[in-house]
């Protein structure tokens, strides 16, 4: 048996797998985050040790026979957090998240200052990255800055109270800037820019190799053998690509969390900075991916809900009823509640109805926001370059893979199949497989795709009114960015 464990930002999520690739038992603990300032978007690392435990005991009761068969951890975790350590191994301050916008001007001054990152990160200079984290705590927290021992992401520190080793992965290292993704390797050049040294880094593992095993209070605490075996892991979406067995090139997959990503995965690293594609490392030996990630996405969702004191599925129980007419004069949403990454690479970014009338209906405004976040990733895929010649189509996960409506209207904007799978937490499965890698499994048994639930062919009579859509939808952030110059800063 193997335990997937997934770090996400709402919730924590958990799960067993069989030797045969069958899942056997999952939970999940809630996960909130603190906005104390505009732009800010924190977690008490704390939290997220309480949450681990909460699920381990909730699967040894629901399981307790698989439980007692562990034999390797693996972890996946939301990437880029700043978690800082001082000698003692004492959380110095909370976790500065992946979508945290506050370094903005810190990441203007690297590009300025240092355009030699770009080169050897093989990504462009983005708040949502590390390594402007840093910086912001050095000008604004330098005391504080000073006492750094050790900078962990967020799965990694669930690590090191699993195993009390500092280790981490290539696939989550690669977003942290710190990382010349090509040698897929801690660059000394680029922690240097930051005033860190290697030192202060976790080592490196890839994600199918032992970090380390459980210790022996842990083990005791959870009732396994000390010899249990924690796997490299992965970032989230790497994880998730080999949950869905995206692990060759040109596999290609669609993540509908609080963020929205498209994943492709390369044999080398394919690095297009200036057009905000992130280009990492896999979670698997001797291959590359690229990404294009929006901020906010199914999480656009959640908080139009919220608005208007309605369930998810209840508003897209209306959206189902909608007419064809009816979509076509549907406002237009702009997702950029958090700011945007790809491809404007801008924090200022914000969120926006255009065309609301006295007859729009709630049901209109939720088709409005999905298909905005739509939008959204046909602007991500747009600037994949080379490797968007090569997709043939997409499987979808996450949250929003749920919605039928949502995973047609997918197919029908970027114009490519969609497939979905039968629900599962695709990043702690793909963190359980990495798991059995390290115990001896095979690339070829482990890593297998998961069965197809439902296909999602574009709808070729949808096309000229969608692309129409899409081109307002691009202007309208045209004239948000001219707009927003009028503003009182």
């Amino acid at each position: 048996m193997y335990l997937g464990i997934d770090l996400g930002t709402s919730e924590l999520k958990a799960l067993i797998l069989d030797a045969q690739g069958e899942i056997v038992a999952t939970q999940h603990a809630a996960l909130s985050v603190q906005r104390p300032h505009p732009h800010w978007a924190e977690q008490d690392p704390e939290s997220w040790w309480q949450a681990c435990n909460q699920v381990v005991t909730r699967l040894r009761q629901q399981a307790p026979a698989a439980w007692a068969a562990i034999r390797a951890v693996g972890l996946s975790g939301q990437m880029h957090g700043a978690v800082l350590l001082d000698a003692q191994g004492a959380v110095l301050r909370p976790c500065i998240l992946w979508n945290d916008t506050r370094s903005a001007s810190q990441c203007t001054a690297l590009q300025t200052q240092h355009p030699e990152m770009m080169q050897i990160s093989g990504n462009r200079i983005m708040p949502g990255f590390t390594a402007p984290k840093l910086r912001w705590v050095a000008e604004h927290e330098p005391a504080l800055f000073r006492r750094i021992a050790r900078v962990l992401l967020p799965k990694d520190y669930l690590r090191w109270r699993l195993t009390g080793r500092f280790v981490s992965d290539p696939s989550d290292a690669a977003g942290t800037l710190w990382l010349d993704v090509a040698q897929r390797d801690w660059s000394d050049a680029l922690l240097a820019i930051s005033g860190l040294t290697r030192a202060q880094m976790p080592a490196l593992v890839e994600g199918s190799a032992v970090s380390g095993t459980l210790s022996e209070a842990v083990a005791r605490a959870w009732g396994l053998a000390s010899t249990v075996q924690v796997a490299g892991g992965g970032g989230d979406n790497a994880a998730s690509a080999v949950g869905t067995g995206a692990v060759n090139p040109g596999d290609a997959l669609i993540s509908l969390g609080t963020s929205g990503v498209i994943f492709v995965v390369n044999d080398r690293l394919q690095a297009d900075p200036q057009a905000g594609v992130h280009a990492f490392c896999h979670a698997l030996p001797g291959r590359w991916h690229q990404m294009s990630v929006m901020l906010s996405a199914a999480s656009c969702l959640r908080w139009l809900c919220q608005l208007l004191s309605v369930s998810e599925n209840q508003l897209m129980a209306e959206m189902a009823q909608l007419s064809e007419e009816q979509c076509r004069h549907a406002p237009l949403f702009l997702p950029y509640l958090s700011g945007e990454r790809t491809p404007h690479n801008d924090p200022c970014a914000a969120g926006a109805f255009f065309h609301l009338r006295h007859e729009t209906s709630r049901a209109l405004l939720g088709y409005a926001v999905i298909e905005g976040v739509t939008f959204g990733l046909a602007d991500g895929l747009a600037v994949l370059g080379e490797a968007r010649q090569h997709i043939t189509g997409f499987s979808l996960t996450g949250g929003g893979a749920r919605s039928t409506l949502w995973a047609q209207l997918i197919a029908d904007v970027l114009q490519r199949p969609v497939v979905t799978h039968p629900a599962t937490a695709a990043g702690a499965l793909g963190a359980a497989r990495l798991a059995w890698l390290c115990d001896g499994g095979t690339e070829d048994a482990v890593c297998r795709k998961p069965p197809v639930q439902a296909r999602y062919q574009p709808d070729a009579s949808r096309n000229a009114v969608l692309q129409q859509r899409l081109r307002t939808f691009r202007e309208l952030y045209v004239q948000q960015q001219q707009a927003r110059r009028l503003l009182p800063a």
